[in-house]
């Protein structure tokens, strides 16, 4: 159709001009286009992708209420670093902080930060493990070349990351079969005068398991009493809002005297959209001071423990909504309706499923797993369409023999988490 002027009008063309066009892909645009086309080339692109809500590869959450999402959408334009301008923000930061450090026990008053999400959580974590033992080291005249961090074969990527830009040795305990996790006798060998602290995960990446915390806490309760004070950081970026609402009696938090820093992922079982993460300390004195930067780039002084700076302010503000809307009960409800399913899948053993396939770290990489991850998406009818669908898909394996060439092809490698 043509406007008045005789132009051609693609407002009123059915679908629009990407329908036959090639998305731009390679040089700057020289102009632009209506804001209809450009939301609608998009969403075009994205349609390509998989569902997120049939993604059972990702820890991450893939739906939250309407009024959360409302909430986020009128916040997406705050800086959260800005204390100055938006002191609400960073209020509800710390109230998060302390409802987080009641959730696990802190003895007293503490301190924390949100993050972009477990993986900076854990740096910041393992960096204040390191200073603190430089300022223990260099109080008694000894040397501080030769950092190590102790940590098991199930741990996620990013602590071996943080050892090698931040120059600290990694002893990693390596995993063996139908062992998945690390315990006291598995770290003993590996700790000395130069450990910075041990790394213990609470839900792994691979199996969902714990490492056996309280063993190793009681290992190292041992060895403080023989004049060795290694402190334990529980890695619980998947399991740090699952255990205290299914197994509130299991004792893997600040109920452990070595426990002295916890990191969790809002943005997985916290059941907020990415990207937001907790760090919290069992004391103020456990964040090691020359970590924390006082400046005044925004026009008041502010003290800062990031390693990332400008960020929004709205998963913080969509954290503190979960917290306040579901409080005990009602995460104790959504995550024990989760277990149920995961329970009910994983006693019965589509198209468009997505489940990560991989094999286990070192020494048991011939051991292969197929993990199917439940989160509050995946209802219980979906368990039995998932069930029914890889009882198919085994099928179809079997008769065929396995994946063509092309197929592999096809395939998407990589984390997925």
């Amino acid at each position: 159709m043509k406007d008045q002027g005789g132009h051609h009008d693609e407002s009123m063309s059915y679908g629009n001009r990407f329908l036959v066009e090639d998305a731009p892909d390679g040089p700057f645009p020289a102009s632009g286009m209506p804001p209809l086309d450009a939301m609608r080339l998009v969403g075009l692109e994205l349609e390509l992708e998989g569902d997120p809500n049939r993604n059972l590869a990702t820890f991450v959450t893939t739906w939250m209420e309407p009024e959360a999402q409302r909430l986020i959408a009128a916040n997406l334009y705050r800086n959260f670093i800005d204390h100055a301008e938006y002191p609400i923000s960073a209020e509800i930061e710390q109230r998060c902080i302390r409802m987080l450090a009641d959730l696990y026990h802190a003895p007293g008053e503490t301190t924390g930060a949100r993050t972009q999400g477990s993986s900076e959580a854990i740096m910041l974590g393992a960096l204040s493990l390191k200073w603190k033992w430089k300022q223990r080291r260099e109080a008694a005249g000894k040397p501080v070349d030769k950092p190590n961090l102790v940590f098991g074969g199930d741990v996620h990527v990013v602590w071996e990351k943080f050892c090698r830009y931040f120059d600290v040795e990694p002893r990693i305990v390596r995993l063996q079969r139908g062992k998945y996790t690390i315990g006291p006798e598995d770290v003993e060998p590996h700790v000395d005068e130069n450990t910075i602290g041990v790394a213990a995960v609470l839900g792994t990446t691979f199996t969902g398991h714990a490492d056996d915390i309280v063993g190793v806490n009681a290992l190292l309760v041992e060895l403080k009493g023989k004049g060795l004070d290694v402190p334990l950081h529980v890695d619980a970026a998947s399991g740090g809002f699952v255990w205290p609402f299914l197994y509130p009696d299991s004792e893997w938090d600040f109920r452990l005297e070595q426990v002295r820093s916890i990191n969790v992922s809002g943005h997985k079982f916290g059941l907020v959209y990415p990207g937001i993460g907790w760090l919290v300390f069992r004391e103020k004195s456990d964040l090691a001071e020359d970590l924390v930067f006082y400046e005044n780039y925004l026009g008041e002084t502010d003290a800062t423990f990031t390693l990332n700076f400008s960020t929004g302010s709205a998963m913080v503000l969509a954290q503190y909504y979960n917290f306040v809307r579901l409080g005990r009960e009602g995460y104790g409800h959504a995550i024990g309706a989760m277990e149920q399913n995961a329970r009910a899948l994983a006693g019965k053993l589509e198209r468009g499923w997505m489940l990560p396939a991989y094999t286990m770290p070192p020494d048991a990489q011939e051991v292969k797993v197929m993990r199917a991850l439940v989160k509050e998406t995946l209802s219980r009818s979906g368990v039995d369409r998932l069930a029914t669908d890889i009882e198919h898909a085994c099928a179809t394996l079997e008769k065929k023999g396995g994946a063509h060439d092309e197929e592999r092809r096809r395939m998407r490698t990589g984390s997925g988490h």
